[in-house]
Formats: structure tokens, sequence, C-alpha cells
């Protein structure tokens, strides 16, 4: 079995950016892509804040760019969800199901997920009929109209604040009496006059009109026992992402949410030599398409560098 000189998992913004410059720099990257090749952004109809497109690009088409930039450059993809990593002195050897990878260098950049509800309506209105997890991404798209945001820590109040930039109102929907969130936060939220807060309500379901676009969330208010219907173009659902790492459990250091922690004075190298990550499996504060680019290219530096250290 030939060893690999860099090996990237992950096909996102992250995984990508990497495989562009890992490519460039004649390392003839192989990317494993996973159970989700190209990422979050695929699901996304448009992106309208991305450098360089100032009429906005489809998500899918977008990833399928990157894919074919990285190609040129020599990238080379296999479809496959590495399940483990061991090391064997200096090499990596990744376990996908029943293949077996060695590589010098590896990148992480397995993403993450949005925690979703598990309610009727959130998927098939997810990605461009009405339901979303990210107001950053989306929240231009509902410029004067009503919409909903599920949640209640810091998170869920900044994107709601965020939102108000451009919607005629806000609900705030949480299924406490009080915010999570920090002080600061929970205080801006509340005195916004955009915003209304339903408290104490269990979202049930999301309502779809005859298009087959969001026009409501149908909640339970825990105190009463009544059911209630919000109307709604657009139910933003801010309770948290689930970072892909579960593959490095006892390798690499993770915090209690699982992201993948880099070593002190590095956003991407990690406490194994060679060893990188990148994207939004570490990066639990931005969760931006740009900032996962900025983050592979960072990461196909220090491996480029790291390599050429160890000839």
């Amino acid at each position: 079995m030939a060893i690999e000189n860099i090996i990237i998992l992950g096909t996102g913004c992250a995984g990508l950016t990497a495989a562009i410059y890992t490519g460039r720099a004649q390392l003839n990257p192989l990317v494993l892509e996973g159970s989700q090749p190209g990422g979050q952004l695929t699901t996304t109809s448009e992106v309208e804040n991305f450098p360089g497109f100032p009429e906005g690009i489809d998500g899918f088409m977008m990833m399928d760019n990157l894919r074919k930039q990285a190609a040129r450059f020599g990238a080379r993809y296999e479809h496959a969800k590495v399940d483990s990593i061991e090391l064997n002195g200096d090499i990596k050897i990744l376990k996908a199901g029943d293949k077996t990878y060695e590589a010098h260098s590896v990148i992480v950049a397995t993403g993450a997920r949005p925690r979703l509800l598990g309610i009727p309506g959130e998927q098939e209105m997810y990605g461009g009929k009405g339901v979303t997890t990210c107001a950053t991404c989306d929240g231009a798209f509902y410029r004067d109209m009503d919409v909903t945001v599920i949640g209640g820590g810091d998170s869920a109040c900044e994107e709601a604040l965020f939102l108000t930039r451009f919607c005629s109102k806000v609900t705030l929907v949480h299924r406490r009496d009080t915010f999570r969130a920090s002080k600061i936060m929970a205080e801006r939220t509340l005195a916004h006059d955009k915003i209304e807060v339903c408290w104490n309500a269990t979202p049930e379901a999301v309502l779809a009109d005859e298009s087959g676009n969001t026009r409501a969330l149908q909640v339970t208010i825990s105190d009463s026992g009544e059911s209630k219907e919000i109307p709604c173009k657009g139910v933003f659902i801010a309770i948290g992402h689930i970072p892909n790492t579960d593959f490095v459990d006892g390798l690499l250091e993770r915090d209690s949410n699982g992201y993948i922690i880099p070593s002190v004075g590095s956003q991407v190298r990690t406490s194994i030599d060679g060893l990188f990550a990148a994207g939004d499996c570490v990066d639990h504060v931005y969760r931006q398409a740009i900032t996962a680019a900025g983050m592979g290219c960072q990461s196909a530096i220090e491996a480029e560098r790291w390599l050429a250290e160890k000839e």
C-alpha cells in the first residue's frame, strides 16, 4: 500500500480549499468525501456573502466549482467515511469501513451538522423553503417578513438580533421561562422592539402553505397545554451544532461539545505532529464558509511546511 503525502477528510470549504493549496504545492492530495460531499453549503439555495460573487451563487454550484478547481491541481477523490485514525510512528493509519489508508499527514475538515428538532415539516422545508440554521447566511432573504428563532442561548439571541436588520418581526421561541444566554445578550434581546419572546413553548411542527413553503410554526405552551400557531415565513433553528469528530475520540483533545481543540498558538495544528484540523469541526464561533476556507488554507500551508521539514 502506497503511503500518501496527505489525506484530507471532508469536501466542504475547508477541505476543498486545503485540496487546492496542497494540489498546487504538488503534494497530490487524496480527499475522502465522507457522508455529505460538499458539506453544509450544498443544502443552501443561494450564497450571497462569499467574496467574489456579486450576484450570489447557488451553494451546490459553489462547492462543485471548488471541487473542480482542486481536481485541476491534482486532487483525487474517494467516497469514504473514516471510522478511526491510528498512529504508527509518524504514519497515520485511517480505517474507513473495509478500507485502510496510510498517510504522512492528515487534515481533518469534517465539519459539523446543525442540531435539529426532529419535528414534522422541518426536513421538508429545510434549505430554501423557510427552515434554516444560519441567520448570517439566509437572513437577507426574509426582508420585511415575520420569522421565528428557536433557542434560548447566546446563539439564538444573536440570530434574533441580527434578523431585526431585515425582518419586520422576530419571535424568539424558548422552551423555558428564562434565557440561557449571557445577561447582556438577554437584555439586548428583550429590549429590542422588533423581538417578541414566546416563553415555555415547545415547537411541534413547521406548517407549510399550498406551495410547500413555511407559513407558521406550531408550538405547545407548557404552562397551559395550549397549542398555537405563530405565523412566519422563516424558522431559524439555533440550538447548536454537532461537530463530526467522534472518530478522533481518544486521539485528539476535544471540548465538551466535541469540537477539536487546536494546539496553543495555532488555529489548525493539533497535539499530534502531522495531523491538522480546519473548519467547522474546530471553529464553534464563526461557522462561515469564508472562515472555513481560510482555515483550510492555513492547514494546507502548515502541512506543506511540516512535510518539507520531514524530508
